[in-house]
């Protein structure tokens, strides 16, 4: 099983010819109204990827709550452990440009209520995996660490937004997953020189004992576990919105691990889920399932070092 410890709440989107400047007003056609946020993008990723999933989150009591929920009901998410509070539902302003690069302002909305007794009410253990990220109170999250590293579950902690990690929170972390921004986020606080995704990834690896793994976007991934290297490149996509492809890599790679796949297997798993969502609009509709994984795992390469 998969408990996804995060936010939930809703992503507006609009797409334009190119990124607004500073104090620059730009007219497009329109915009669109999705489910979204990182928690909830990874619980139904790893649900699509075919494991048992439980999403513990919080959501307002409003219009934006119920959209919020309804492509993790479609997707199998068990969400007996969300929190209805009389705030608003967590919301997200995404801006895609024609090359499908983004800005997301997130605002968290209701999701500065999650705490960790919505946690511990949450029955998990050894065997089971929890997923992190960094939409909710940071303390809750680290403490969150904690809890499922006392109760023998598999950590993985993907540190988005970008921002310091206390040493003793990495040092209770199984797999950390950063692209290069937050990369040198975590490596610089504890420091260690971000300058080179490999040399950093593996000095964090080797310090705190957990997998690293780096997302480089359409390069693919890089990872360090138990010492050893390995570099996936991702497979050749038209990209067309590049929102959750992220949150895709995690929830996937996630789900592989939950089935007993080997580390790299399961890293190549999430390269490919990640490129296949940079395809399609929308964060959560462009999550693919565990079969369309499978069809693209055979194409995909393998470098290891």
């Amino acid at each position: 099983m998969i408990v996804v410890f995060g936010s939930v709440g809703v992503d507006i989107v609009t797409n334009v010819a190119r990124i607004p400047r500073p104090g620059e007003t730009m007219a497009c056609d329109g915009y669109v109204v999705v489910p979204g946020t990182k928690g909830a993008n990874q619980a139904v990723a790893a649900a699509r990827a075919g494991s048992a999933v439980t999403h513990v989150a919080t959501c307002g009591d409003d219009a934006f709550g119920h959209v919020a929920v309804s492509i993790m009901k479609e997707s199998g998410v068990d969400l007996s452990h969300l929190a209805i509070i009389p705030k608003p539902t967590g919301v997200c302003l995404i801006v895609v440009d024609a090359q499908a690069e983004n800005t997301v302002v997130a605002a968290a909305g209701a999701n500065l209520e999650t705490r960790l007794a919505q946690l511990s009410d949450c029955p998990f253990g050894a065997g089971d995996t929890v997923i992190l990220q960094r939409e909710i109170p940071d303390r809750d999250t680290y403490a969150a660490v904690a809890l499922a590293k006392a109760r023998g579950a598999r950590v993985v902690f993907n540190v988005a937004p970008a921002g310091p990690v206390p040493a003793e929170v990495l040092r209770d972390v199984d797999v950390l997953i950063v692209n290069e921004h937050e990369l040198h986020a975590v490596a610089e606080a504890v420091g260690i020189d971000g300058g080179d995704p490999k040399i950093a990834s593996c000095q964090l690896s080797a310090r705190f004992g957990c997998a690293t793994i780096v997302t480089l976007g359409p390069l693919g991934a890089l990872s360090w576990q138990d010492g050893t290297f390995a570099a996936i490149p991702a497979p050749a996509v038209i990209p067309r919105d590049t929102t959750a492809a992220g949150d895709s890599f995690t929830g996937a790679f996630a789900a592989a691990l939950d089935q007993g796949m080997d580390f790299v297997t399961a890293v190549t798993r999430g390269v490919i889920s990640g490129s296949i969502s940079c395809t399609r609009a929308g964060a959560q509709p462009s999550i693919p399932t565990k079969a369309e994984i499978d069809a693209f795992s055979p194409s995909a390469s393998r470098m290891t070092a």
